[in-house]
């Protein structure tokens, strides 16, 4: 096992090469998240979005793991939900031991609060919330769950960056602002244990190109947050989707 001195520069070392430069704040919550928590960036712990950092379902599942959580029990919460509208609410319970009254959190989900590739998928997606916030609830996690977050568009994306000062830069190229867009796709790749070949045959069709050399800058860039999103989300509907791109070209015709 790692010092937790050498985990905390591991961490800020792949959280660099993955998003760039980090601020002051973004670095020193980093180190607290790594030397209380143990959370590991390289196995998908964390997200940084915006400059702001969240656990994940998964690091929240490592941690309840590593503490011995007793139990976590979810119910859905019939009252308030509407399945033919595809609203659901959740209640989850996490229990850290045996005689634990439990910690309880609330999670909802319906199409206006989910992005747009995991519609269909908001009763699975309510549970998780729940569980996220029940987890983060027992352990003391004060950051918020990346999946708790709604839709990709009610998320600020700061101020915006104009043409004529944005820098120049090769679609597949970085400047000083953030790492390649090959390298983050070849960490999502890795995190995640996706095929690479399927992967770029996705990223081409989902930038409407020939190929992924191709694609413009910004459609790459949608193209890594929507795989991120997904992966996360519904790993098991990504591969099905990956394993499409592997028949005969004419099938996609």
């Amino acid at each position: 096992m790692k010092s937790p001195s050498v985990a905390f520069r591991t961490n800020l070392k792949l959280a660099r090469f993955t998003w760039g430069p980090l601020s002051k704040i973004a670095v020193q919550q980093l180190k607290k998240l790594t030397l209380e928590d143990a959370l590991v960036v390289a196995n998908g712990d964390l997200q940084l979005l915006q400059g702001r950092w969240y656990v994940t379902h998964t690091g929240l599942l490592r941690l309840s793991h590593r503490k011995r959580c007793h139990g976590i029990i979810t119910t859905i919460v019939a009252r308030v939900s509407d399945p033919n509208a595809s609203r659901w609410v959740f209640k989850a319970t996490v229990y850290k031991s045996a005689d634990s009254h439990g910690f309880v959190g609330f999670g909802d989900a319906d199409p206006f609060n989910v992005s747009d590739a995991m519609r269909g998928a908001e009763l699975r997606i309510a549970e998780t919330r729940s569980v996220n916030r029940a987890l983060r609830k027992a352990y003391g996690i004060g950051i918020c769950s990346v999946e708790e977050l709604g839709s990709s568009r009610s998320i600020d994306p700061g101020p915006a960056t104009t043409q004529k000062n944005r820098p120049q830069h090769h679609p597949n190229g970085s400047n000083n602002a953030q790492p390649r867009l090959r390298d983050q796709l070849s960490v999502l790749i890795r995190q995640h244990n996706l095929d690479p070949t399927l992967v770029k045959s996705y990223a081409a069709d989902f930038c409407g190109t020939a190929t992924l050399s191709g694609a413009t800058r910004d459609s790459i860039e949608s193209f890594i947050s929507h795989l991120s999103s997904a992966a996360r989300e519904n790993r098991d509907g990504l591969i099905c989707k990956l394993n499409s791109y592997a028949q005969p070209a004419e099938a996609h015709i």
